[in-house]
């Protein structure tokens, strides 16, 4: 295959509709809009979700609850996720960001008690649950708050 070779995979191009351009083209005149009214004016139609004048459904539909635009949302890791370390790591945010333990910090990491810990590590996040704590302690390692 040489580059003059090369072209796009079928049906990926299509040519444009050009309006307006005669009667033979069978889109000339009044280019598909037919006579007057709203939609055949410039800028004409309608909003989205208008529906005629009748009530539209965005507000025909109760409000429900609240999104806090504040919130602070941690990635969590639980103590099992932990374990793949070796003993005496010194286990810090960018540490789970490389080895793939976390994909997306977003606002901070939270390590959760959830499963058994048995290597003793240092780890530094920006929360820990009660439970985590007492594990990571029990297992003879360090918490340590950013």
């Amino acid at each position: 295959m040489k580059l003059h070779e090369l072209t796009p995979a079928p049906g990926s191009k299509k040519t444009r509709n050009r309006v307006g351009r005669g009667i033979g083209s069978g889109n000339g005149k009044t280019s598909g809009k037919g006579h007057k009214g709203q939609n055949a004016r410039s800028g004409g139609g309608v909003r989205p979700g208008f529906e005629g004048g009748q009530n539209p459904l965005y507000r025909r539909l109760p409000k429900r609850g609240f999104n806090n635009r504040f919130r602070t949302e941690y990635a969590i890791v639980n103590l099992d996720e932990l374990s793949q370390f070796s003993a005496g790591t010194e286990v810090t945010p960018e540490l789970l960001l490389q080895s793939g333990v976390v994909k997306n910090p977003k606002d901070g990491i939270k390590i959760l008690g959830n499963g058994e810990l048995t290597v003793q590590l240092t780890v530094k996040a920006n929360k820990f649950s009660q439970s985590a704590v007492e594990k990571i302690q029990a297992a003879g390692g360090k918490t340590e708050v950013i």
